[in-house]
């Protein structure tokens, strides 16, 4: 080993390369062995350790600091993430559920911490360990259709007051193990922690969104400032001898609100992700002490087996409770147990605090790294055995009221229908044009053609004369087509420094219908450290947005491929797209339901009488036929239909885990695959 640590020079930046080595390589591996990415980059912070390979060493000044980032990355995404919107909309419920999956753990985690002969103060801090959860498994409930089911409502609305409590917890207890401990010093810790919790979560909702509208649209600044409200609250934190973790959560729920579900978010969730976050994992890995580690598999394992064994207890007993006192039916109470057992970002970021601090040993530390482990795994897989045996949630399973559905745009009467066409390449131009035009037709309405030119420092640079020269003459082809069909078009060109905003700014001032935009192969659904056209686009705009990938003209396309997963708005705007165009161009469609292999007959029969009744609304008059499919791979199955169709009308959604970390999406792999034309429909800011 140390023949090896001698080939490589002492300096940060070989460490920094095997991390992004380890970052880039290792998660995938793990996932294909259907175990959690994050596991994977443990391992291979035990491997590269000084247990191992002696690679990287824990104990270096850099390697603190990436650890320090990470940990506080983690916990400022966990409180991003949270749905606020989802906490208000059962926020008497999710404080009652969160009470009691808070307590339960508590009680029982800190009665059998005693019994092991951990003192009062060490007892409950371990007990608070298992009374936080991170939502692992809340994509697999939004891929079911269920994620507007009320039991899992609330259990996200739980997060937010186990997670907070849970901090505080840790906070007092290691001020006390820090300090001397008095009836004083808590009265004088609680009343710092209660003006420190104002001033961040208060403070920094008014500092943001003055920012942001002083600064206007500069996303570079945005970003810059997120960065710095969650340095500054964790350093707060440290002031008032607070866990640096505690700062970052505040600011995560108070940051949550200022800059809403939009590309600075994923900007921020991007650069966690894809860095500190799984830095933050391979440190934990450097920090596992192996020898003590199985050691602890031995002369520890009564206490490792009872953690687990009591986060599974009491996370049940909580779930029960919430059963009997909001009436849930057996699945549902099931899924919030399913829900609320993993334990990751606040239990792994708190357990290593209480070890940094002395508080809690080598023992405790260890069973907490067996406890993610065993709960990262039975979580997911229990959600996904419970939730789909739950009812479609009334968001999917019942036609949404027309004066209330996103999706109505298309279709809306009260004002004239307009599609804006952005346009920038002469070959795919016409296509684009031809498709907005048959669109419109159909309505009796317009296309309005537009040119983004890019703004210069001064108005007269040669530069914008091209630009503008150029645009003018994309605008004349779109004229000529656009009468080809005897279709209305009202040209604008824009001098705009933001060709996004600038799309989104002409559609909102035009009053338009819908965006048809044409799709850049080089871009990628997935480019968010630096953003795109696309995103931003789907992000602002106030009108259905669908980018075109077109291999014929528009009118020779006939038949029209719809999978529809379930009736979220962003879908319906996706048929009724598809409805809009296959009744202007005489065209059939398929709408496509790929469910899973449990999915029940009886559910299947449900999904496709709602979908049929939500199609049937409108009055247009379109040869439609539905088919349901059994099937695992979903993306696979939509290849297959797709084989003998013309067009593909796709809706992406975009899911992440806690914690920041990517789940692949449907959409990204039908890009890669597919070889007839498609419409894609993102996920719009609603």
């Amino acid at each position: 080993m140390e023949q090896l640590q001698e080939l490589f020079p002492d300096t940060p930046i070989i460490s920094f390369t095997i991390l992004l080595l380890v970052v880039l390589t290792v998660p995938p591996l793990f996932e294909r062995l259907r175990l959690p990415g994050l596991v994977g980059l443990i391992v291979a912070g035990v491997v590269l350790g000084t247990d191992g390979l002696g690679l990287l060493d824990p104990e270096t000044d850099y390697m603190k600091l990436f650890t320090d980032i990470g940990k506080i990355y983690l916990m400022f995404v966990a409180g991003l993430e949270i749905d606020l919107a989802e906490f208000r909309k059962k926020k008497d419920r999710s404080l009652g559920f969160g009470l009691a999956t808070f307590a339960i753990p508590l009680l029982t985690g800190a009665a059998t911490a005693t019994l092991f002969g951990f003192g009062p103060n060490a007892a409950i801090l371990i007990g608070s360990l298992m009374a936080s959860h991170t939502l692992l498994g809340y994509p697999i409930v939004t891929r079911l259709g269920v994620g507007g089911n009320e039991a899992i409502t609330v259990t996200i609305g739980a997060t937010i007051f186990t997670d907070i409590t849970a901090l505080l917890v840790l906070a007092i207890c290691v001020s006390v193990h820090t300090g001397e401990f008095s009836a004083t010093s808590l009265v004088v810790q609680l009343v710092a922690l209660v003006l420190y919790a104002v001033t961040v979560l208060v403070g920094l909702d008014w500092a943001g969104k003055e920012y942001f509208r002083r600064t206007g649209d500069e996303e570079s600044n945005q970003f810059l400032f997120v960065l710095l409200a969650v340095f500054v609250a964790s350093v707060g934190a440290q002031l008032i001898n607070v866990d640096k973790i505690v700062g970052a959560f505040l600011a995560g729920l108070a940051v949550n609100d200022v800059v809403g579900r939009g590309p600075v978010e994923d900007k921020v969730e991007f650069v966690g992700s894809t860095l500190f976050i799984p830095f933050f994992f391979v440190g934990m890995g450097l920090l596992l002490d192996v020898s003590a580690f199985l050691e602890s598999f031995t002369s520890n394992f009564s206490l490792m087996l009872a953690i687990v064994v009591n986060l599974l207890v009491s996370k049940f007993l909580a779930a029960m409770l919430a059963k009997q006192l909001y009436n849930y039916s057996w699945p549902a109470a099931m899924t919030m147990w399913s829900l609320s057992i993993p334990q990751v970002a606040a239990t792994l970021a708190a357990a290593l605090a209480g070890n940094q601090a002395g508080l809690l040993p080598e023992s405790v530390f260890n069973s907490v790294v067996v406890l993610m482990l065993v709960t990262s795994v039975v979580g997911p897989v229990a959600t996904s055995h419970f939730a789909q045996k739950l009812p479609l949630s009334p968001a999917t399973a019942k036609p949404p009221e027309p004066d209330t559905s996103p999706s109505i745009p298309f279709f809306q009467s009260e004002q004239p229908f307009t599609v804006l066409v952005p346009v920038a390449n002469p070959l795919t131009e016409r296509y684009l044009i031809e498709m907005a035009a048959i669109i419109a037709r159909q309505r009796g309405g317009s296309i309005v053609p537009l040119s983004i030119a890019p703004a210069q420092a001064h108005m007269d640079e040669p530069e914008l004369d091209l630009a503008l020269q150029r645009g003018e003459r994309l605008l004349q082809r779109a004229l000529e087509v656009s009468q080809d069909f005897g279709v209305e078009a009202t040209p604008r060109i824009r001098i705009d420094s933001d060709i996004a905003h600038g799309i989104s700014r002409t559609a909102r001032e035009q009053n338009v219908s819908a965006i048809v935009m044409g799709w850049n192969e080089n871009i990628g659904i997935r480019a968010r450290l630096f953003g795109n056209i696309i995103d931003s686009v789907f992000w602002s705009s106030h009108c259905p947005v669908g980018v075109m990938r077109l291999l014929d003209e528009p009118s020779n396309i006939h038949r029209i491929l719809v999978p529809v997963k379930s009736l979220a708005p962003q879908v319906l705007e996706a048929m009724r797209f598809a409805q809009l165009f296959a009744a202007s161009n005489d065209a059939e469609l398929t709408l496509l339901h790929v469910c899973d292999r449990r999915t029940t007959p009886e559910k299947i029969e449900a999904f496709e009488s709602s979908l049929w009744a939500v199609f049937s609304e409108t009055e247009v008059d379109v040869k439609a036929d539905m088919k349901s499919i059994v099937h695992d791979d979903i993306a696979q199955a939509i290849l297959e239909a797709a084989r003998s169709t013309e067009m593909v009308v796709l809706c992406s959604r975009r899911r992440r885990t806690a914690g920041g970390l990517a789940v692949s999406d449907v959409a990204e792999q039908l890009l890669k695959q597919i070889t007839c034309s498609m419409v894609l429909f993102g996920e719009p800011h609603w």
